[in-house]
């Protein structure tokens, strides 16, 4: 097991212990709501002790406030390590990965999507919510419904006799990223996590970088077979896209080192990729 399913388990645990919430049938209001996790995290989850960085980012767009906050809590994380928290800790990516090792045939997914998550970012968590006032992005967030929707309506008699159409819609999303799992490499990492959109902002300028020898790599793929983002690591060690989960420094040709090393410049002539 990678070292990284650890910390990924620990975080599900962790992040979301508060199991009294499914006995009270009530939502945890504790100090620890004040704080948000690196990750994407429901905050009416019944067992979820932490906020949600993005739900946070969105309440301040729907009352017309600047998330000082938030912004600043994810540029400080963005800046020590980049998009790491997406590969080491993320819950909802490691459940990607779990059913990608189902047996089926495996896709690509089309590197041109890979901006819609900015897409995402741009309308679901700030320009709609500002002119709705409502949390768009969460209401439709398959993490929200996995951990938040799908558990109170299970629990809640009350909730289930309020599902509407979002509910359905909420569903078929989370049926959609599920299925696509199977056959796709993270695909609601890829293409729609605005939280992944943010970090990968400052994955050329984190602190936490990688570096690929040229004179040692012989272009045989194998960082691409088992990068769970489908990234050539010689087309760009410090693309946006990578979530440092560091698998394929398994290569002697792919190190990890930090931007203040004169040896974590990119190689001279090798474009970076988004």
């Amino acid at each position: 097991m990678k070292v990284r399913r650890y910390f990924q388990t620990a975080m599900s645990l962790g992040g979301n212990g508060y199991l009294r919430g499914f006995i009270a049938k009530a939502v945890y209001q504790g100090a620890g709501k004040g704080f948000c996790v690196p990750i994407l995290n429901c905050y009416a989850c019944p067992s979820a002790f932490f906020s949600c960085p993005i739900g946070t980012i969105q309440h301040f767009m729907v009352v017309h406030a600047v998330p000082y906050y938030a912004m600043g809590y994810l540029g400080v994380i963005g800046a020590m390590v980049g998009r790491m928290p997406c590969g080491t800790l993320c819950p909802f990516g490691f459940f990607q990965e779990l059913l990608y090792k189902l047996s089926s045939v495996k896709i690509p997914v089309p590197r041109y999507l890979r901006s819609f998550r900015f897409l995402v970012l741009a309308g679901l968590v700030f320009i709609v919510p500002w002119i709705t006032a409502e949390n768009w992005f969460s209401k439709l967030c398959p993490v929200g419904t996995l951990i938040g929707g799908l558990p109170w309506v299970t629990i809640s008699h009350e909730v289930r006799s309020m599902i509407r159409d979002l509910f359905w819609i909420k569903v078929a999303l989370l049926v959609f990223f599920t299925v696509s799992s199977i056959v796709a490499k993270r695909p609601f990492c890829q293409t729609t996590c605005p939280l992944g959109a943010i970090y990968g902002l400052f994955n050329r300028v984190g602190l936490v970088r990688l570096k690929w020898d040229a004179a040692t790599c012989t272009h045989c793929d194998k960082c691409f077979e088992v990068c769970p983002m489908e990234i050539k690591v010689y087309e760009g060690e410090n693309t946006g896209h990578c979530i440092r989960c560091l698998d394929c420094t398994a290569c002697e040709a792919i190190t990890v080192t930090t931007v203040l090393s004169p040896e974590a410049q990119p190689a001279p002539g090798v474009p970076e990729v988004a």
